[in-house]
């Protein structure tokens, strides 16, 4: 018998059972709106397949994910923007699924 595999929002939102504000959307990959709303804009761009953050940077989708990630981060944030990874529990990394953050419109300081 096979282990049931661990409940993951994001794969639940590619597959359409929780709700999102996508931005984009390809056969790889999905840009979504986050919840959170410390600055004006945070997207979270991620690749459709559930990858661990590891997984997702070593693998061939990082170069179209960062193309996508700096195209909406231009249309969204067109003064500036900052572009986001967070690995492993030390590296607030919160969702095991590997995505990245664009965070923009406003300006953001030293730390945002």
């Amino acid at each position: 018998m096979s282990r049931p595999t661990p409940y993951c929002v994001f794969c639940e939102i590619v597959a359409g059972r929780e709700p999102a504000r996508i931005r984009y959307v390809d056969e790889d990959i999905i840009v979504i709106v986050n919840r959170l709303t410390w600055v004006p804009v945070m997207l979270l761009a991620m690749p459709k397949r559930h990858m661990s953050q590891l997984d997702m940077w070593s693998s061939g989708i990082m170069e179209r994910l960062g193309t996508i990630a700096v195209d909406l981060g231009c249309m969204f944030c067109p003064n500036g923007f900052r572009i986001l990874s967070n690995f492993g529990y030390d590296g607030l990394q919160s969702q095991s699924h590997g995505h990245i953050h664009i965070i923009g419109g406003t300006y953001l300081g030293h730390y945002a």
